[in-house]
């Protein structure tokens, strides 16, 4: 194997598509959104560990913008999975190391698919290069971090934000 790429999210919202905090989060809520944002990357990371040794792979987790500021749209749960996520990709670049398996994350901003909502044009000002992101700017990036091109990184998060997470 060489590579397995962990993008899966998931950031639950009030009936009137309201971000859930702290204070209003269903605990139950909570656990889903790091069983699949947080424990399902490092359950599938240990179940392909063999294989991607064998491949010499690579394993890149798709973690967020909202991991790294607060997000008026991303409800606290999501937002600390990814953050938590960003650590475990540090941890899984040393210890995968031993393997020969890279590990890495990408961050994404804003980017143009189904789980953004009408509201997110409004943040467009406050990207620096002025429009969301596509789809193929995310895919190139993962491209590169399974690629013989980013052969010695490691540990490393790229975000693709268009510049937002500066601000």
């Amino acid at each position: 194997m060489h590579a397995l790429v962990n993008n899966a999210g998931w950031s639950p919202k009030t009936p009137y598509k309201e971000r859930l905090g702290c204070l209003n989060g269903d605990l139950d809520a909570w656990r889903q959104v790091f069983e699949l944002n947080f424990f399902a990357p490092l359950k599938l990371a240990r179940g392909f560990g063999a294989s991607l040794h064998r491949g010499k792979g690579a394993i890149v987790n798709i973690t967020s913008i909202a991991g790294h500021a607060i997000h008026p749209f991303a409800g606290s749960a999501y937002s600390t999975s990814k953050a938590a996520l960003s650590a475990l990709t540090r941890e899984m670049a040393y210890e995968f190391a031993e393997l020969g398996v890279r590990v890495n994350a990408v961050a994404p901003g804003e980017i143009e698919t189904a789980m953004l909502s009408p509201e997110t044009e409004v943040l467009i000002p406050r990207i620096p290069l002025h429009r969301l992101g596509e789809p193929k700017d995310v895919a190139s990036t993962i491209y590169y971090l399974c690629s013989e091109d980013s052969s010695y990184v490691t540990g490393t998060e790229i975000f693709v934000t268009g510049g937002q997470h500066l601000l």
